[in-house]
């Protein structure tokens, strides 16, 4: 069922339902949307007139909050921490410190790529969640829309990344003359395929390093969608963004002891971009020199017919 049907179904009209998806009124599994063509499972919906009003996909969102932490949904275009370039002062935890008054950062995810976030309210929580990443107890999981359609359904890469490929770009280290780096380890998953070109990976991360998941996929000839780093021209321009959204936190709390799972749907424009790759098999397929002469071509003959 899709989501606006469903709305309906609960007694909106067709303008409310508009209002509500616009302003932050529906959330799907816990989440924000105002994507109205998104299919949904109705217990998972959730309709609050009086939520507070937000714009889905372009602000961020507090899923979840104690006296210990704070989970984030976060848009793609917000920094994870503030930074010193213009504009820098925008970020998750400067939203957080405004709201709970205090905001300690546990770890980022890359500033076009949406999804969850953990920021600790205390120095006692946030060490306690960074020795858990340090230890790889933590639990991440990012969806991926990819170019291609990788040969195997699962698949793990592991290797030694640096911050200089010869390039200015990090990658891989190739051999033994190149400086140290750091270990990083990806396990790989196909979830979907979308059309001819594409295809929805799931990526758990064993180790967090920089540009991680977006060096592997890239280096395994399937990069991300719209990465304007790691992707060749033809995936680069298939997606007005990165294609990348951080989907699953699971820790264990701080002060409780017990594990908490936070999970988040792919984010209202990736959702929409999937939807298109699905209807269209040739969507990523960058026009041919050619095209439009053979196109043109054919339209003289069969008006000369």
């Amino acid at each position: 069922m899709r989501l606006t049907q469903h709305l309906r179904d609960l007694g909106l009209t067709n303008a409310q339902v508009k209002q509500a998806l616009s302003t932050g009124k529906v959330s799907y599994r816990g989440i924000p949307t105002g994507d109205g063509g998104r299919e949904i499972e109705p217990a998972q919906v959730h309709y609050s007139p009086n939520a507070t009003r937000l714009t889905p996909g372009r602000d961020a969102a507090l899923i979840h909050r104690d006296d210990d932490i704070a989970v984030v949904w976060k848009p793609a275009g917000l920094l994870s921490v503030p930074a010193r370039k213009e504009g820098g002062h925008r970020s998750v935890t400067g939203l957080v410190k405004r709201i709970c008054g205090s905001a300690y950062p546990v770890h980022r995810i890359d500033e076009q790529t949406s999804g969850l976030l953990v920021v600790a309210l205390n120095t006692r929580s946030q060490k306690h969640l960074k020795d858990q990443l340090f230890e790889h107890t933590v639990e991440r999981r990012y969806l991926a829309l990819v170019h291609g359609a990788p040969q195997r359904e699962r698949w793990r890469v592991e290797n030694t990344l640096i911050r200089d490929r010869g390039d200015g770009l990090r990658g891989s280290r190739k051999s033994e003359d190149e400086p140290e780096g750091k270990r990083a380890l990806t396990h790989f998953a196909v979830l979907a395929t979308l059309g001819r070109r594409a295809t929805l990976v799931q990526a758990r991360l064993e180790t967090g390093r920089t540009h991680q998941v977006r060096i592997h996929l890239s280096e395994g000839r399937h990069p991300v969608l719209g990465d304007p780093l790691y992707a060749h021209a033809a995936a680069r321009q298939a997606a007005p963004r990165l294609a990348l959204h951080a989907a699953l936190l699971e820790f264990e709390h701080p002060r409780k002891g017990s594990r908490v799972r936070f999970e988040a749907p792919l984010a209202d424009d990736l959702e929409r971009l999937r939807r298109q790759l699905l209807s269209s098999p040739h969507a990523t397929r960058p026009e041919r020199r050619g095209d439009k002469k053979r196109t043109k071509r054919s339209g003289r003959k069969k008006r000369r017919r």
